[in-house]
This record gives C-alpha cells, sequence and structure tokens, in this order.
C-alpha cells in the first residue's frame, strides 16, 4: 500500500495509536530516571489540516474531528485528556487546523532528563521535522533509514524508552521487514517497549506478524508481554481504503491493558464510519 501521511494525519488509525503512545509515556513519566524514545520512521512532524492532501481525504474529519468533539466518561476522560490537551496546543482555541506526528506528541511529554531521537529518510518530510524541532537539544533528528537505525539505537544510554515503528508500508515486503526488525532489536534490548504500527487488510499477514512478535517477546533472555490491539471504523474491503489498523505492545506498562479497556469502548461510536467501530484486544499466542 502507499501511504503518504499527509493524506491521513489525524486518521482514526492516528487517533488510536497516538492515545496509546501517550498512555506510555505517561507510564514512563511515573519513574525520576530518564528515558529515551526511539521514532524509526518519524515523518514530517506536523500536518496541516487545511492543506490539500488533508483537505482532499478528509480522513481527519472522521478521525480527531469526532474525538475533539466527543464526550467521555468520567473513567474514560482522565486517560484520553493529556493527548487531546497536546492536540489543542497545536490549534488555535476551538479550532482544528493542524495535527501533530508522533515525534512532536513525544516532544510534548519529555521531561528535562528525557531524550528523542527521530528517523526520516525522506528529504521533505525530513526537512519540516528538522524545522518543528530546530535548535531542540532534547530531541535528534537522523538521516537515516529506519531499518538500519532501529538495531544501531538500542538499546539507548537511558536504559528506559520506546522504541516506536510505524513505517509507511510502501514495500511489498515490509511486514517481513517488521517481524525481522524487531527480531533484531529486541535480542539487543530485551527490557524495552516496543510499539509497532500495521495496517490490518490481510488477516494472513497480521496473524502472521503477530505470532512473530509474540514468540520472540516470550522467548528471549527477558521475556516480555506482548499485547495486540486492532481497531476497525468499518468493515475491511480487500481494495478499499485502509479503515482497520493495528498496534503490537512488547512490554507495555502493566496498567496500559486495564486502562485500554476503558478507552477502546467509548471510541468505537465517534470513530465508526456508517455505525459503530469495533476493536479487540488480545495477548496473542506464540
Amino acid at each position: 500500500m502507499n501511504y503518504r501521511h499527509a493524506f491521513h494525519a489525524g486518521n482514526f488509525a492516528d487517533v488510536v495509536k497516538h492515545i496509546v503512545l501517550v498512555r506510555i509515556l505517561t507510564y514512563l513519566q511515573e519513574k525520576p530516571a530518564a528515558f529515551r524514545v526511539i521514532d524509526t520512521h518519524a515523518g514530517a512532524g506536523r500536518y496541516d489540516l487545511t492543506g490539500e492532501e488533508a483537505q482532499r481525504s478528509g480522513e481527519w474529519l472522521t478521525g480527531i474531528a469526532r474525538v475533539m468533539q466527543a464526550r467521555f466518561s468520567e473513567a474514560a476522560s482522565p486517560l484520553v485528556a493529556p493527548y487531546l490537551d497536546i492536540i489543542r496546543a497545536f490549534n488555535p482555541p476551538r479550532e482544528l487546523k493542524a495535527y501533530p506526528g508522533s515525534p512532536l506528541i513525544v516532544r510534548a511529554l519529555l521531561r528535562l532528563q528525557d531524550r528523542l531521537t527521530a528517523c526520516e529518510i525522506e528529504p521533505k518530510a525530513r526537512k519540516h521535522l528538522i524545522a518543528a524541532l530546530r535548535r531542540d537539544t532534547q530531541a535528534r533528528v537522523v538521516d537515516l533509514d529506519g531499518w538500519m537505525a532501529l538495531p544501531a539505537f538500542v538499546p539507548p544510554n537511558e536504559r528506559r524508552g520506546l522504541v516506536l515503528i510505524d513505517p509507511p508500508y510502501e514495500e511489498k515486503d515490509e511486514f517481513a521487514r517488521m517481524a525481522s526488525g524487531f527480531a533484531e532489536a529486541f535480542t539487543k534490548w530485551p527490557t524495552g517497549s516496543y510499539l509497532l504500527w500495521y495496517p490490518a487488510k490481510s488477516r494472513r499477514a497480521t496473524d502472521e506478524l503477530a505470532r512473530h512478535v509474540a514468540s520472540v517477546a516470550a522467548g528471549g533472555p527477558s521475556p516480555g508481554k506482548c499485547l495486540r490491539l486492532e481497531f476497525s471504523a468499518a468493515p475491511q474491503a480487500a481494495d478499499g481504503a485502509l479503515v482497520s489498523a493495528g498496534l503490537l505492545l512488547v512490554n507495555p506498562p502493566w496498567s496500559l491493558a486495564s486502562e485500554l479497556k476503558t478507552i477502546l469502548p467509548e471510541l468505537e461510536k465517534p470513530l465508526g464510519q456508517g455505525g459503530a467501530g469495533r476493536f479487540r484486544l488480545e495477548v496473542p499466542k506464540p
């Protein structure tokens, strides 16, 4: 699939992924020791929702725009609020004109002792990301292919942190590269947390990836836990637009599964297209 993110920024998949990302980083903040986030395919950093690409697709209208207007329960609201506060910080009051990508969401949650390594090789996206993080001593933009950076940058000096692997899925072998890249990184840093994003168009491909990741996590020198989350905004047609996406989480915070069971049911209605969306949350079997 071809996944130019300017067309898809702020869509249902971004909302789910970034809510999970914020929950993980919020957990990492609870201990005073420094942490590092490694974003292997960082993108441009900030996306203009008034621009041609976003206006043409309109995906943000059934994603972040709906969630910003949604009413959450007393239980879910404090869990979603840190994410929504970051989105609001990039926009004028009561308006929605921009959506921050993962590196800027991460940057918003770094303390003075924490660091971000953001990898991006596409020249235009890298230029925009450098501009967004200019003169930032806590964030480094690296001109290096994410698959090469993945084993090169782990373990980080901080020994705590998260690796976000969110490739564009423009190559046919991207699922295989995800599986092998994760395995190589996990061997070097089995105590790190990992967040792997994937489009859920092929059940066979996604199931194979989940089994592989779960097997690697379970068989390492420090066996890790694994969670699988998939969210569908509508039934996925084989040749249709992407309406289902998933996350694999290795060594997630102990509280995350419980938090997601509170958050996800309340995203089904605002993110559903032509009806309520659906989610599945499970521990994948090796």
